[in-house]
């Protein structure tokens, strides 16, 4: 009788909770951590815009459970500091469930204990170090994090066989900030694909994010040898470092990492024709022509960092729809834990570039495309297209 009645008690309880979260209508918070001053500013800005309207969208059609979908937004200000400051006041004292993250691996590795203790999943637009979402020591992805973005090993073997296979060049030259956990992870995995196909290295020089002057650097590359450069770094100092060695007289090469932007033609100028860039969308591509009008309507700009809108509107997308299935498999309830739960469970979700489907043993969504850009005739137009059946 007694077990009955504990029962039924427990029963009544978990009715009158359930009623009482369907009663309250208060809004499911979810954060976006965005550079909107500092260094990748011009992204930031379309990282808020695309995810504003990623959740302008969901709440037009409902919300979730029947709750509007507040977005919490914070600047990093482009440094791991503010964004572990930021991740932490949006876990205690917004109580977000969700975090669209940041676009840098350096950040996204130092705001993950956060996400692991609070229990609140992070989604990042383009940090692509492999740490970012598994223990290295054990290859298991963190419970917590998740990324929308293909990972440096894969975009590193793309770079390093259109050096060697397509462009037929043998002995590359490495510009690398010695700050950064995206550049490093790009050096590394770049050399071991190229050495592995049977190319050299012929120098890789160093230098700090924010730095203006690279002759010195340049000198040691000229006399080097090298006939291909790799610069896997944020776009001003790619566009300085690109500039600086057509003044110095010296043309290789050059192939760029996903930091790219068309803001660098305003540094770099000329010395941009003929360039090669990783990228995660095709500016050009028909596919993306409804996403680009709508943020145009929304904005009233153009989104001229296309990439980095449409990564942001995946990324909190993909959240918000783990949410949606979380609510309607837990009675309207939504928490970080069963975010995260469902993100891994995400298969054939549609997005403007690609179809999202989660690897649950990386927590990377599986074939994302890679665009390989050319400068010609001062436009950016696509080279080839890369998935990871091709490798």
């Amino acid at each position: 009788m007694k077990k009955a009645l504990g029962f039924t008690l427990l029963a009544a309880s978990l009715a009158v909770s359930c009623a009482a979260f369907a009663a309250d209508k208060s809004p499911i918070k979810i954060g976006k951590l965005a550079a909107l001053t500092g260094d990748g500013a011009t992204w930031g800005e379309h990282h808020r815009n695309a995810a504003i309207m990623a959740v302008e969208e969901v709440n037009a059609k409902g919300g979730i459970a029947g709750h509007k979908v507040e977005l919490v937004v914070y600047d990093t200000k482009g440094r791991a500091e503010d964004a572990v400051n930021a991740t932490r006041r949006l876990i205690e004292m917004d109580k977000v469930v969700a975090i669209s993250g940041t676009n840098t691996s350096g950040q996204q590795i130092a705001i993950r204990p956060l996400s692991q203790k609070g229990q609140v999943p992070i989604m990042s637009t383009a940090a692509t170090n492999p740490v970012v979402t598994q223990d290295p020591k054990t290859g298991k992805p963190y419970p917590y994090s998740f990324r929308i973005c293909f990972t440096d090993p894969y975009v590193s073997t793309c770079v390093a066989e259109l050096a060697y296979r397509y462009l037929g060049k043998r002995k590359a030259v490495l510009f690398t900030d010695v700050g950064s956990d995206y550049a490093e992870g790009m050096k590394v995995f770049f050399v071991k694909q190229f050495e592995k196909l049977g190319g050299k290295i012929a120098t890789i020089q160093g230098y700090r994010g924010g730095d203006v002057d690279f002759r010195a650097q340049i000198t040691a590359a000229k006399a080097s040898g090298g006939d291909v450069v790799f610069v896997p770094g944020v776009y001003k100092d790619m566009a300085l470092i690109i500039k600086q060695c057509a003044e110095m007289d010296w043309h290789p090469a050059f192939i760029g990492g996903d930091g790219y932007s068309p803001a660098m033609y305003e540094i770099a100028g000329a010395a941009m024709e003929g360039t090669y860039w990783v990228s995660n969308v095709d500016w050009d591509d028909p596919n993306l022509v409804p996403f680009a009008k709508a943020y145009e309507k929304r904005w009233g700009k153009y989104p001229v960092e296309m990439g980095a809108a449409v990564y942001s509107y995946e990324a909190t997308m993909a959240l918000l729809d783990a949410a949606k299935r979380a609510a309607a498999a837990n009675g309207g309830k939504v928490t970080g834990a069963l975010i995260a739960r469902e993100v891994v469970k995400t298969k054939n979700l549609k997005m403007p570039d690609f179809t999202y489907t989660c690897d649950p043993a990386t927590h990377n969504p599986l074939k994302r495309p890679v665009v390989i850009l050319k400068v010609k005739d001062k436009k950016t137009v696509m080279h080839s297209r890369v998935v990871p059946s091709d490798l």
